[in-house]
């Protein structure tokens, strides 16, 4: 269980980036080449956008110009993300970060010239454009929040700056913060970011698992009001900005990029705050009955219905149950599954400075890069499934789309993700006909998928907005109010059923999405979409299949609503929420009823 150093993990558990550039050499060399792009791109276009030809010649430039940058950062930034403790890593990313910011600074010009275009100009300019159509559209639209020239060139030259509050998080997550290990029964266990998240959160060992949880949050209180202050400071520069470009508040800036209305935003958080908290606190009963637990804490959630039958997993066998389960998909899905693991797309070495939880970060028509911290777990199958329906969608998303349209809003980005877990479930489900195997799937579906994204992410999403409330409000935020948000959150859905010990409420140190603007709820309306496609493909099959494959090659050519219309639902209503909320519900009533049969445990 003990973490090793980058340099001792084994190479074939590790991400091949060299899949962006053989070797640094040609990575420098693509960057002095596209800064050289970028000089003559901006004096072939400064000052001359006021044709629609020309705009339009100009944006299918810049898309040429766009992914080659991207790849660049790529190179830099994802060999830190493996690695935070590595200072070269770190500091040949921020040298290639500053360029890439210059570069960004030089072309600023380019949307604010565009709009100072007469409107018949802008017209034309969206008849005429193909790949960058939808972008001048949303550029319009941007109009009345859009700054001078000049002003938009200091705020991307800024960039780097406004990212300080995330990066001030992550390294002081994942190359500063140290902890100690604990001692349980004389026996010593080490103790870490990725070891408590992905190992004793999940332990049966009931003193072991809260010993842990002890040990952990008595750490992250050291470090509480740094982080405290890193976010306030990222939630009062959203605030800014969100007056700087008048929009009516910070809410309203937040979703706009997101084309979704506040109320969208709104019911996602209230609906399944106050729907599935019952079924939830059943689920918590359960595991309380089962465990033969005096009291049911918050350091109990996320164990096992039946520990001694959650089977290891090795990575081998993982590439052939998601393998297996993404079948359903067709034989170009299954070919992007075996090269991602044949070409090392995925990282699943645990190492120190590792960042903690999981990603894909695709590169645009080439292939994505997955990064987890693989623990031998079923857990960890799942996450590799959700990681996978991220580089899908990339892959047909690319293929069907320009740069520009490629990657669809971010309310439904955690759709195609979160698909392939229900998939794998489902999958899982339908390989034998044993009941206890049948509770294991079930449960497992309950405590990775729909605990993560509804509950976990959920419970983000609700002390995201009480922050926002206050920062809407000319407040700010310190540890302590942050601790107190976060600890009536967790009692407001929870009720009496499951005890918040002290440290709990510590758990906004955690995630780093609150530094992403509006993201932790849209886990769950990414979910929702996806369970009830998943439910067409059991009802319907082939012509459901098709209905969400052209749903993930739509990219960003359909806004939420559109992309939602063309998997079969409608999202405007609370049908598709309520009725994933009664298909969890379900789930788990069916968990308590096989327990009933096979252990004679009764709620």
């Amino acid at each position: 269980m003990e973490l090793l150093n980058r340099k001792d993990v084994p190479v074939q558990e590790t991400w091949d980036l060299s899949l962006l550039y053989s070797d640094e050499k040609l990575m420098w060399e693509a960057l002095e080449k596209i800064k050289e792009e970028t000089k003559h791109f901006v004096e072939k276009y400064a000052g001359h956008l006021d044709k629609a030809e020309t705009i339009v010649e100009c944006l299918d430039e810049m898309e040429k110009m766009l992914p080659v940058i991207y790849r660049i950062w790529s190179y830099t930034g994802l060999a830190v993300e493996a690695d935070y403790t590595d200072n070269k890593l770190r500091e040949r990313n921020e040298k290639v970060s500053d360029e890439i910011i210059k570069m960004e600074s030089q072309m600023a010009f380019v949307d604010s010239e565009i709009l100072l275009a007469a409107d018949e100009e802008l017209e034309k300019a969206v008849e005429l454009a193909k790949g960058c159509k939808i972008y001048l559209q949303d550029l319009i639209k941007k109009k009345a929040h859009m700054l001078s020239p000049e002003t938009e060139k200091t705020l991307a030259a800024l960039s780097r700056s406004f990212d300080l509050p995330y990066t001030i998080y992550n390294t002081a997550k994942l190359a500063d913060i140290s902890f100690d290990p604990f001692t349980v029964d004389g026996k010593e266990y080490p103790l870490g970011y990725s070891l408590f998240e992905d190992n004793y959160e999940l332990e049966a060992d009931t003193k072991i698992r809260r010993a842990a949880f002890r040990a952990f949050y008595d750490t992250l209180k050291k470090y509480e009001n740094t982080t405290a202050a890193a976010y306030n400071a990222c939630v009062s520069q959203e605030k800014t900005m969100s007056e700087l470009r008048k929009f009516d508040n910070v809410f309203d800036s937040l979703l706009f990029n997101q084309k979704v209305t506040r109320e969208m935003y709104d019911r996602q958080i209230d609906v399944i705050t106050e729907r599935l908290a019952p079924h939830m606190r059943k689920y918590a009963k359960l595991l309380q009955k089962k465990y033969n637990l005096e009291k049911m804490t918050f350091a109990d959630l996320k164990i096992a219905v039946d520990p001694e039958y959650d089977p290891k997993v090795t990575i081998e066998e993982s590439h052939q149950y998601v393998r297996d389960a993404l079948a359903i998909l067709g034989e170009d899905y299954v070919d992007m599954v075996d090269r991602a693991y044949k070409e090392r797309w995925i990282d699943f070495a645990r190492n120190i400075g590792k960042s903690t939880g999981g990603f894909c970060s695709g590169v645009y028509q080439q292939n994505s890069f997955i990064l987890l911290n693989w623990n031998d777990r079923m857990s960890d199958v799942f996450t590799i499934a959700h990681e996978l329906g991220h580089a899908g969608q990339s892959m047909y998303g690319d293929k069907a789309q320009s740069y520009y349209d490629q990657s669809p809003s971010m309310y439904l980005v955690e759709a195609p993700s979160t698909m392939n877990e229900l998939l794998l479930a489902h999958y899982l489900t339908h390989t034998k006909e044993d009941k206890r195997f049948r509770r294991w799937v079930l449960s497992s579906q309950i405590s990775n998928t729909y605990y993560h994204n509804f509950v976990t992410h959920l419970r983000e999403a609700w002390y995201q907005r009480e922050v926002y409330k206050i920062i809407e409000e000319g407040g700010s935020v310190n540890a302590e109010i942050l601790s107190d948000i976060f600890r009536k959150n967790l009692e407001l859905f929870w009720g009496d059923t499951v005890e918040i010990p002290e440290g709990a409420e510590l758990t906004w140190m955690r995630q780093p999405h609150y530094y992403m603007g509006l993201y932790p709820y849209t886990y769950s309306a990414g979910l929702t979409v996806a369970t009830q496609a998943m439910l067409r493909i059991e009802n319907e099959g082939e012509t459901a299949v098709q209905d969400w494959k052209r749903f993930l090659a739509a990219g960003a050519s359909e806004d939420p609503v559109g992309l939602a219309r063309i998997a079969g639902f409608d999202i405007t209503t609370d049908g598709p929420l309520n009725a994933t909320i009664d298909y969890i519900g379900s789930i788990i009533d069916e968990i308590c009823e096989l327990t009933e049969e096979i252990d004679g445990i009764k709620l």
